[in-house]
């Protein structure tokens, strides 16, 4: 596959303009993942099959050991961010009017592998944090003892246990705010344009400060959306996963663009 002149340009965080967006385009973005997974439907298949295996996994898990629960969360953010390029490569080939492929989905990560590397540690220590937060959260609210995961949703929905619930969704807001601020674009941004991981996770924290609103609403469009799809023995996800996975490709392609200065950089290396 020939890569783009501009795509062979690294470009920096400087260089990236980020787009003002309507409150409409996150609507527009699961119209056109869903264009996508209709046009490769055996690559989504394969992709959704994927994302459903994972989470019936994790259900397993927390179901018979829960204590091993962050550790197969650990497992997910390692494998996730490479099963999500390979959706971002499905869409990028089919908007340049060529035929994607599975096998080179699953590879077209191989050339960015310090970046998407860098993006994976940082996934990692923020899932840290996030866990040593909740445990200490946990140990001020339930001092006599945690509890099992037999009488966990009775004991938490009960009154006095309330204002727990409040702290523990606040610090989960925070963590998860973090996580998606610095994700939201980096992938395709590293697979578009061969950026740094750094270079792409400020991008994106740009592209947030910038569309406050409407990436909230994209935000809560995902969790409601990944939250639905796990009813049904998490059937949804076959589905949802690869539309969500190229959506978020059109997000970055409506979000990002190139500044002159990338473009002349790119013609005169061609």
């Amino acid at each position: 596959m020939q890569a783009s002149p501009v795509s062979e340009v690294k470009a920096e965080s400087g260089n990236l303009q980020i787009q003002r967006l309507r409150w409409a385009d996150p609507w527009q973005w699961l119209v056109q993942g869903l264009r996508d997974v209709r046009r490769a439907p055996g690559i989504a298949l394969f992709y959704g099959l994927c994302f459903w295996g994972m989470a019936r996994m994790m259900v397993w898990v927390f179901r018979a050991s829960p204590e091993y629960v962050m550790s197969m969360a650990s497992g997910c953010l390692l494998v996730g961010p490479f099963m999500a390029m390979g959706l971002y490569y499905v869409s990028k080939q089919l908007e340049q009017g060529k035929p994607p492929l599975l096998s080179e989905s699953l590879t077209c990560w191989d050339s960015h592998l310090a970046s998407m590397g860098m993006l994976v540690m940082v996934l990692m220590v923020l899932e840290m944090l996030w866990g040593r937060a909740a445990m200490v959260v946990f140990a001020i609210s339930f001092d006599t003892g945690m509890p099992t995961t037999a009488n966990m949703l009775q004991t938490l929905l009960r009154p006095e246990n309330w204002e727990f619930l409040l702290i523990y969704t606040a610090v989960g807001a925070v963590f998860a705010g973090l996580v998606f601020a610095s994700m939201v674009v980096s992938l395709p941004a590293i697979l578009d344009l061969d950026t740094d991981a750094l270079t792409a996770c400020i991008t994106s924290m740009r592209v947030v400060a910038s569309n406050k609103g409407v990436m909230l609403l994209w935000g809560m469009l995902i969790t409601v959306l990944i939250a639905a799809s796990f009813l049904f023995y998490s059937v949804g996800l076959i589905v949802l996963g690869p539309v969500l996975g190229c959506a978020s490709w059109h997000a970055y392609r409506a979000s990002v663009s190139e500044s002159v200065k990338v473009l002349d950089q790119a013609d005169a290396a061609a």
